[in-house]
């Protein structure tokens, strides 16, 4: 249970992280070094999908931006989100978020990591309950028909 809460918590905080095309790569890394489950590294990246794309860009910058004292920077945030919401391909809008300047690039990774954190910590003690709830009745299950 401890490997798979923690493979699914290094694929939360992965999932949260403004780096689309490398998520799963980098949970997987994660659950490599750390001795997590990387098939649920991988499974847990799917907390971010095409449905909240948007919105998880949206926080990571205003946190980012936040800690670091950045001034809005309307007219760049406004053309990655409409990046986003018209499906562009995930290679430009990382492009544009590049493109954008190192302290734009900052503030969404500042703020990827804060929400991947906030997100990724209850996460772990959630699915190990869970992990551990679904071990306790596979084997209640396997002594009954014992």
């Amino acid at each position: 249970p401890h490997e798979l809460a923690l493979g699914m918590a290094f694929g939360v905080f992965c999932g949260m992280m403004p780096i689309m095309p490398f998520q799963i790569a980098l949970a997987i890394t994660l659950s490599i070094f750390f001795k997590g489950s990387k098939i649920t590294a991988a499974l847990g990246t799917w907390v971010s999908n095409p449905f909240n794309w948007y919105f998880l860009y949206y926080i990571s910058y205003k946190f980012g931006a936040l800690v670091l004292g950045l001034p809005e920077q309307k007219s760049v945030f406004s053309s990655i989100m409409v990046a986003i919401r018209s499906g562009e391909n995930t290679m430009a809008v990382v492009g544009k978020i590049l493109g954008s300047g190192g302290a734009f690039v900052s503030a969404f990774l500042l703020g990827g990591i804060i929400i991947g954190v906030v997100s990724s910590v209850p996460s772990y003690y959630l699915f190990l309950g869970i992990f551990r709830n679904i071990r306790k009745w596979r084997r209640s299950k396997k002594e009954s028909t014992i």
